[in-house]
């Protein structure tokens, strides 16, 4: 569990936030002088700053591995497959709709799938990197 929140924590400070998101709440997303304050609930797209990859997934396992749900970049703007929400860790007490402060550990859901962003030890097939994966857990949203 550890180990995903540091890739996941590694990921976003590579520059992935992209600020195209769409909103599952009203106070999803509100406007500051300092940028966009992101809220529990709210669905976006993490874009890598370099290659403008977009975080993606989609309900086809990897055929070896884990054999969980795949997670890869993708680069078309428009697909529906790359939007996550945003949720609490479930040992707190936050709810959908509060501010989420810097440093706060968060989970990602994936939009269509319903299921959470992971890694583990394996190794991806392509690139020999940790693999990235999605898996279906019962957890408090």
């Amino acid at each position: 569990m550890a180990l995903s929140f540091f890739v996941l924590a590694i990921f976003l400070f590579l520059g992935l936030i992209d600020l195209d998101q769409t909103s599952t709440s009203s106070a999803s997303a509100a406007a500051t002088a300092q940028g966009v304050e992101v809220t529990y609930g709210t669905a976006l797209k993490l874009m890598h700053d370099k290659t403008k990859y977009r975080l993606h997934s989609h309900d086809v396992p990897y055929g070896s591995g884990s054999g969980q749900q795949s997670v890869t970049g993708f680069s078309n703007v428009d697909d529906a497959n790359s939007y996550w929400i945003v949720r609490p860790d479930p040992d707190t007490n936050a709810k959908q709709g509060d501010t989420i402060k810097s440093g706060t550990i968060v989970r990602l859901q994936h939009m269509k799938t319903r299921k959470w962003l992971h890694s583990h030890l394996h190794a991806s097939p392509i690139s020999g990197n940790l693999e990235v994966s999605c898996l279906h857990l019962h957890l408090k949203q």
